[in-house]
């Protein structure tokens, strides 16, 4: 029977098998490669990826798809995780983890900030995005797309956009064009943050009221000396702000202590 997507699980199922093609090679796969999927829908990217890996994980939250899947795949070659991606626990999985999937465009940026939960334990991430978000990742400071999505994931991660995918590649067609970005993990000598958590709590701090200059937006964090005293000009804008100037906030604060 014909499958309906279901809008709230923001369905929407690639069925260009150049695209799907051009996606797994682009992953250039080894067949001890561990790998999971996110959202396997309908099953044409993973009949794909299991052309050329022995065992594939997926994670898949709509019950009915699951019981297509496990029809169409035999239980030794998909190990199928039945749940939220947001929930599910990524780093549970064989490292080095690579991650591939076409990314519900509901649950899109929450996702991306619950996998750098496991990114330490990630060779690669290769996902299917919004044109937009891929945009907002690879953002320049100063331009309109530049926010909170962009500084915590080029911090985190080395970005290479790899193809995008006209609208009509989908069923149903959604309203905006996709993007295919490859995502791959910095080393952790090359994460200059003393404290993530800081970092973390920085950028967001910032971003939370982005049209406000920085001696303002950060005023519960850090002072306009301090500011001064790392090179920040304190009336600049947090998009104004390349990704270093957020880890050097953050390690400030972590020197100089609890306010």
């Amino acid at each position: 029977m014909r499958h309906v997507a279901r809008k709230r699980f923001g369905q929407h199922f690639l069925e260009a098998p150049e695209i799907v093609r051009a996606i797994v090679d682009a992953m250039a796969l080894r067949p001890d490669d561990s790998v999971v999927e996110i959202g396997p829908g309908l099953g044409a990217l993973t009949a794909t990826l299991l052309e050329r890996l022995p065992h594939l994980h997926a994670v898949e939250i709509d019950r009915d798809l699951c019981a297509r899947l496990r029809q169409r795949f035999a239980l030794e070659r998909l190990a199928l995780h039945e749940g939220d991606a947001l929930e599910f626990d990524f780093a549970s999985l064989p490292a080095p983890l690579r991650v591939v999937g076409n990314l519900p465009y509901n649950i899109s940026t929450p996702l991306l900030f619950h996998l750098m939960g496991a990114a330490e334990r990630c060779a690669d991430l290769h996902l299917m995005l919004q044109k937009e978000v891929v945009d907002r990742l690879a953002a320049e400071p100063g331009s309109k797309d530049y926010g909170r999505l962009t500084v915590m994931l080029q911090y985190r991660y080395g970005l290479e956009r790899l193809l995008e995918v006209p609208a009509s590649a989908f069923r149903p067609r959604p309203e905006v064009d996709s993007a295919v970005v490859r995502l791959v993990p910095r080393p952790r000598g090359e994460l200059a943050a003393v404290d993530a958590n800081a970092f973390s709590r920085v950028v967001k701090t910032a971003f939370s009221t982005r049209r406000k200059i920085v001696k303002n937006s950060l005023s519960s964090l850090v002072s306009a000396r301090q500011l001064e005293a790392l090179g920040i000009d304190p009336t600049s804008r947090a998009e104004d702000l390349p990704v270093s100037d957020f880890v050097a906030i953050a390690n400030g604060m972590h020197e100089a202590g609890p306010r």
